[in-house]
């Protein structure tokens, strides 16, 4: 901006237009037409103190305000549609040109028009600095730069994820490098910083990444976090409020934080090699409490200094116990009313029998909710796969009971019966490799006795016996079913006296008389 007060000041106390120029900071040829303006509209120092640079220079040179009928473009119309894929400034200026050619305007050259949208975009980041309280907020990003690890023995390169939490009043920061970005190493960070920290903050603001928010139940308005994210934050008694999408101005600490330790942290250690995550952790700490010590370039104090004497005393304290990590998955109740978790089986009331089931995994419980309830917790099972952990009272009332018998007691049920029912239940039990193979079959002789009679089952097995030494349930069942009646017409054989088998003719057939 000319200083046109400075250069009728000057001239007034009779300096040159040389040494004006000089002083003023602009060519003799400015000064000596500013001077030459001034005599023309008889401007003379001193002048009224409201008469301003801007005012002189309006009084003095006043821009030429021509009339233009070009139409201007609707700038929120075009903000709106920029953050479309595939639209840009050359199609929108197209449009743009067709309907001034429809309306009959002139419209303005593409150059203008982008001139006019880049003065719009400008008026629109006008920022507001929003002071925070020591002990308030807490935000929380992955690192864009990953470091790197080194396999010792193959020499293959792993890249290591970078977790950054900066608490935003005293910017005290957070860093440890994890082999991935997934849930469980999300949470796990979060519960290292806290311990980090020495506390909580009543609110933390995450990014709008998938292991903080589920997507598919959120809207615009109201993000919906996802299971595991929303129990941490009940553990720890924080209020979660994720940043918007494409709006990292929700997060500024933490986006600072990240450019901070790429080079405090990352680049630092670009010329070293680590073998392991814990040698590059060790690392990245000792860097990190130099960051957090070395002073602020326009504060007498440091992050540490500020942290330890403000904001940690205000801090919450840590829940009692630790956070314990929750994996939430869907599983549908089997015909044998188990559910299946990582290749073992889980039980849950037969009841629920196909039904879907929320079940909540951490390293020792298994959880089961049906409409939000619990239904079914069993301990974790590892090891060999398809092992089956089984609550009794989750079964039918036959299955139970079937549960409740076992070779000693199928033995004890056989002597009550009889000689041959012992001999016969005891021939089947060891029939097999091991005895519970013989277990439904033997379950099945005590329903025969129910559905026929103990004396009739009796004598079934009597007969059995005296064809094979081994009689099986199905033989037994089979003559069953061809003796029939009561007990007391089923009539014991005696030898010699076997019914005659076939169609017998007499004498009296073969002399002739066949009436």
């Amino acid at each position: 901006m000319t200083k046109y007060r400075e250069i009728l000041r000057l001239k007034s106390l009779g300096f040159s237009e040389r040494n004006i120029a000089q002083s003023a900071g602009v060519s003799r040829n400015t000064v000596s037409k500013v001077l030459k303006r001034a005599d023309e509209l008889n401007l003379t120092w001193p002048l009224d103190f409201g008469m301003t640079d801007n005012a002189l220079g309006e009084i003095m040179f006043p821009k030429e305000k021509t009339a233009t009928n070009k139409r201007m473009p609707d700038f929120d119309y075009i903000r709106k549609e920029l953050m479309r894929n595939g639209v840009n400034k050359k199609l929108l200026w197209y449009e743009y040109m067709e309907e001034c050619r429809q309306a009959g305007d002139d419209g303005l050259q593409y150059s203008q028009f982008c001139w006019h949208i880049q003065q719009d975009e400008q008026k629109r980041r006008a920022t507001m600095h929003i002071p925070r309280k020591p002990g308030e907020q807490i935000e929380v990003d992955w690192a864009g730069d990953p470091a790197h690890i080194i396999d010792p023995d193959t020499g293959e390169i792993t890249d290591a994820w970078l977790f950054v939490g900066v608490l935003t009043y005293s910017q005290y920061v957070f860093v440890k490098a994890f082999i991935n970005e997934r849930t469980n190493n999300w949470i796990k960070a979060h519960a290292d910083m806290y311990a980090y920290f020495g506390g909580v903050t009543p609110v933390l603001v995450p990014d709008n990444c998938t292991t903080a928010v589920n997507h598919k139940e959120s809207t615009w308005y109201t993000p919906a976090l996802n299971k595991t994210y929303y129990e941490m934050a009940e553990h720890y008694n924080v209020a979660i409020l994720p940043a918007r999408v494409r709006k990292p101005k929700d997060k500024p600490n933490a986006e600072g934080s990240v450019g901070v330790i790429s080079t405090w942290i990352t680049a630092a250690l670009r010329n070293e090699q680590f073998f392991s995550l814990a040698e590059l952790n060790d690392a990245i700490r000792q860097k990190l409490d130099e960051h957090n010590a070395r002073k602020f370039q326009k504060k007498e104090c440091s992050r540490l200094s500020l942290f330890l004497g403000e904001e940690k005393p205000l801090l919450a304290p840590l829940p009692a116990t630790p956070f314990e990590i929750a994996e939430w998955k869907l599983a549908t109740v089997q015909f044998n009313y188990h559910i299946s978790v990582d290749k073992m089986y889980y039980s849950v009331p037969y009841q629920y029998i196909k039904n879907k089931v929320d079940v909540r995994v951490t390293s020792t419980t298994i959880e089961v909710f049906y409409n939000h309830e619990r239904i079914a917790s069993h301990r974790r099972i590892y090891g060999r796969p398809g092992q089956y952990s089984t609550v009794t009272e989750h079964m039918p009332d036959d299955h139970q009971k079937y549960l409740e018998w076992n070779g000693d007691r199928f033995r004890k049920w056989a002597d009550s019966i009889g000689i041959n029912t012992s001999k016969a239940v005891d021939a089947i039990l060891t029939s097999g490799r091991v005895e519970q193979q013989s277990y439904r079959s033997c379950m099945g002789l005590l329903k025969l006795a129910d559905k026929y009679s103990p004396a009739q089952l009796e004598k079934a097995c009597e007969k059995a016996l005296s064809y094979t030494g081994k009689p099986s349930y199905k033989s037994i069942k089979n003559l069953l079913i061809v003796m029939k009646g009561s007990p007391d017409d089923v009539q014991p054989e005696e030898p010699g006296n076997e019914a005659p088998r076939g169609i017998t003719r007499g004498a009296r057939y073969y002399g002739g008389n066949r009436s």
